[in-house]
């Protein structure tokens, strides 16, 4: 017998002390049945037998008391005393008083064997078999729980409702350049490269800024046709014509201006950079030959960059283009970029199983450098809010999912369920439920266990011939 039991117990034999003092003073005129029907009456009024904590501690007293910053102890009264162990009376007594005029179809093993008994007795322990009633294991799957085994348990329900089921993938990855963003300086002609601007590699340049000078008896012929048909007064497809030849050798437009403007060839021509950007190569050097195609210079503008990273396949189908991805650079501690999914690559990598997945950052001050280490994490989820669960709600076992659902009154209707996306402690129910309704989110196993349980005794108490009911559990009574 539990403590709380003994604390009750003892305060019952002061309660009934009191009640045969107070016959034996105040009613001694009246009959015997008089003090029975006085007893039974403090005891409907529901008198408290005891006091405990108001926080639910382990704190108990006899008399009213007080916690120390003033609230008074809860009073319990004796219909609210809950014990782990059996009442002593006989079990047909008890059940008179707390299940009215309902008949008791069989008892069962307290130990939870497969033994049933159609009348009371006790087990080789001196255990009493436990009542089961009418109702109590009917045919509709679902199981009933007295309030003192729900208060035990710790069951708690939560209403199915309507909220946004978010996740984060983590996932590692490296800067790359912007393929879009990388441009190069090379000749159309045959030239050869009579100075080179005071730029090395690693220097940021702008557009427009001279970075060599060319000369080209090429350029020099489709400068001195030009500056001809100018002369001679030419207009329409000869003036353009001549004009088109300079322009097909990639001439720089301020070059053509100054040439208009002077009406003079120049000896060499100044090339200029094509783009904002870093100087990723330098080619060429003073006196250099220099042929159609060749590579002087290479340029990236590094204000856009990409992120690459991997992710597994199993969070594949929750990342979509346009999904906001949070980059937090390893080298530089405590910053954070914003950037978006712009492309999932289309193939796997057989080796890891992850796919590749481009981010778009932008970069204005140029902090991130190209192949640094960052992890991302991916904000992904269902777009809206979705009918969702708390996954401690789904009871899995495998093949199948379900929730319990709780009717009230302490019925449970196990639920078999369709899940979608998971997140954030939540779990999205696609099919199943409704919204509104409540599902329990503790102990649900212990509730399941005694479904099935219930479910077993069931088959065994059936007569001989009869098919048994189906488990109410949800996962299924096994043998």
């Amino acid at each position: 017998m539990t403590r709380l039991a003994v604390t009750g117990r003892a305060a019952a034999i002061f309660a009934a002390a009191a009640v045969a003092l107070i016959g034996g003073r105040a009613m001694q005129p009246h009959s015997e049945s008089s003090s029975l029907t006085f007893a039974a009456h403090a005891a409907d009024t529901g008198a408290p037998i005891y006091f405990r904590d108001p926080d639910g501690r382990p704190f108990y007293s006899l008399t009213p008391k007080k916690t120390a910053d003033g609230r008074g102890y809860r009073a319990v009264r004796a219909n609210e005393d809950i014990s782990f162990d059996e009442p002593d009376e006989s079990p047909r007594v008890v059940t008179a008083d707390a299940k009215g005029d309902r008949k008791i179809k069989y008892y069962r093993n307290p130990m939870g064997l497969p033994d049933t008994s159609p009348v009371p007795k006790k087990d080789s322990m001196g255990m009493d078999y436990i009542p089961v009633y009418e109702g109590e294991d009917s045919d509709d799957g679902s199981v009933k729980l007295s309030p003192g085994k729900i208060q035990r348990t710790g069951a708690k329900s939560e209403p199915v409702v309507r909220r946004p089921v978010t996740t984060l993938i983590r996932a590692p990855g490296t800067v790359q350049e912007d393929e879009r963003r990388v441009s190069v300086v090379a000749l159309r002609f045959e030239g050869f490269v009579e100075s080179v601007a005071n730029v090395t590699t690693g220097d940021h340049v702008h557009k427009g800024q001279p970075l060599l000078n060319v000369y080209s008896p090429a350029l020099s012929s489709a400068a001195a046709e030009y500056l001809s048909a100018i002369n001679a007064g030419a207009t329409g497809k000869e003036l353009k014509g001549a004009r088109r030849r300079l322009e097909n050798l990639a001439t720089p437009e301020p070059a053509v201006k100054e040439l208009e403007r002077t009406r003079e060839i120049s000896l060499s021509i100044p090339w200029l950079a094509p783009q904002d950007g870093e100087i990723l190569e330098r080619n060429v050097v003073p006196g250099m030959r220099a042929g159609p195609g060749d590579v002087l210079f290479r340029i990236a503008d590094h204000r856009l960059l990409w992120v690459l990273i991997d992710v597994a396949e199993r969070d594949l189908p929750q990342v979509a283009v346009g999904t906001k991805v949070t980059i937090r650079p390893r080298a530089l501690a405590g910053q954070s970029f914003a950037g978006t999914v712009a492309l999932i690559y289309p193939h796997l990598n057989a080796a890891t199983r992850t796919a590749r997945i481009r981010i778009e950052v932008p970069n204005p001050d140029e902090v991130l450098r190209p192949e640094m280490y960052v992890d991302a994490e991916i904000e992904a989820g269902t777009p809206g809010p979705v009918l969702a669960v708390a996954e401690s709600a789904v009871l899995d076992s495998g093949s199948r999912q379900a929730v319990l659902v709780d009717k009230g009154e302490g019925r449970f209707e196990p639920r078999e369920v369709k899940l979608g996306r998971r997140g954030g402690g939540l779990v999205e129910v696609t099919q199943g439920v409704s919204e509104g309704e409540a599902v329990v989110t503790s102990a649900n196993f212990l509730i399941d266990a005694e479904s099935n349980l219930k479910a077993a005794l069931k088959g065994f108490a059936a007569p001989e011939g009869a098919q048994p009911a189906p488990a109410a559990g949800t996962m299924g009574a096994r043998p």
